[in-house]
């Protein structure tokens, strides 16, 4: 059931660290045919030293980066880096002791739970917008222009360009996924970048200004007894691959779409998100052992981890 005041409280905990960016870009075919386009997006402080979280889309390839505190401070932003992959970007304001968010786990996730988007919707001034809805799935893996965008979370709460690049919130004011308006597609139903994810790429931009992730090469879904039955599958969880890049470590070991991978390093895979921080906690040249089922057959083998290709 709808709680006013919790609801209220919640978004009151968060909003001090919510950020308004405003950035300039320089558009044009050639030095002769050049026009500045300025861009409005949103975004979360992470740490008292001026850490900021945001989308890749709302920052990349801009000019200058301006960002506004909830109390009208102005701060001119210094991207740290980015990584088109996650459509994660971290920027930078000088100063200390700025008021920050409270991570949550977007492990814990479930369908129907109350989500709260925040940010600078379309732009407007007057401070940050507050939408409600629900989480109405979980690990969604979305098409884009930049590419699949992997375990997003779903939401009916609006979210719009604007917007984009804020904290998508719990009913305790917790920070669970980054909003992120890229789908073109998405009419009536928003997406969000789980906090997990994020959280773990800003520690790479932070610490080395770039992500450098190790890299399987699959695309894939989580499997669940409904999707088992339905495809008569030899397994009712794991990770099913649906899709592998040429030339891939996962393509040199043999691996197929339609394989369940279902072990890596002896620990079991009940989805593609413990598929992805296996991976992630694993260095690029290194080499993971794996189980998979092919069909009836449980298949063995090993694949030696690279560093993810910047395209």
């Amino acid at each position: 059931m709808f709680n006013e005041e919790k609801t209220i409280k919640a978004v009151e905990k968060v909003s001090p660290s919510v950020v308004n960016i405003v950035t300039k870009r320089i558009m044009g075919n050639n030095q002769f045919n050049t026009y500045e386009l300025q861009g409005a997006g949103s975004g979360i402080i992470i740490h008292p030293e001026g850490y900021i979280l945001t989308n890749n889309h709302v920052v990349e390839r801009t000019k200058t980066v301006d960002v506004y505190l909830c109390n009208g401070e102005k701060y001119e932003g210094h991207v740290i880096g980015t990584d088109p992959c996650t459509d994660i970007a971290v920027i930078k304001i000088t100063g200390n002791n700025f008021y920050s968010g409270e991570f949550g786990d977007s492990d814990k996730l479930q369908s129907g739970q109350m989500a709260i988007a925040i940010g600078n919707s379309l732009g407007l001034s007057g401070g940050p917008s507050v939408t409600i809805g629900v989480i109405s799935a979980i690990r969604r893996n979305i098409p884009s222009e930049r590419g699949v965008l992997e375990n997003m979370i779903q939401t009916d709460a609006a979210i719009n360009p604007g917007n984009s690049g804020g904290p998508l919130i719990d009913s305790e004011g917790k920070i669970i996924g980054i909003n992120n308006a890229i789908i073109p597609f998405a009419h009536g139903i928003g997406f969000a970048i789980p906090i997990n994810i994020a959280k773990d790429v800003a520690n790479e931009l932070i610490t080395y200004g770039m992500v450098t992730r190790p890299w399987l090469g699959i695309l894939g879904i989580d499997v669940n007894p409904a999707l088992a039955s339905y495809y008569q599958l030899s397994s009712d969880e794991g990770a099913l691959i649906v899709q592998i890049e040429t030339k891939s470590p996962a393509d040199q070991a043999g691996l197929k779409p339609g394989d369940i991978i279902v072990e890596i390093e002896g620990k079991q895979m009940k989805g593609m998100e413990d598929v992805r921080h296996m991976i992630w906690t694993r260095k690029a040249g290194e080499q993971i052992t794996f189980r998979v089922l092919r069909n009836d057959r449980q298949l063995l083998g090993t694949a030696r981890l690279a560093q993810t290709p910047i395209n």
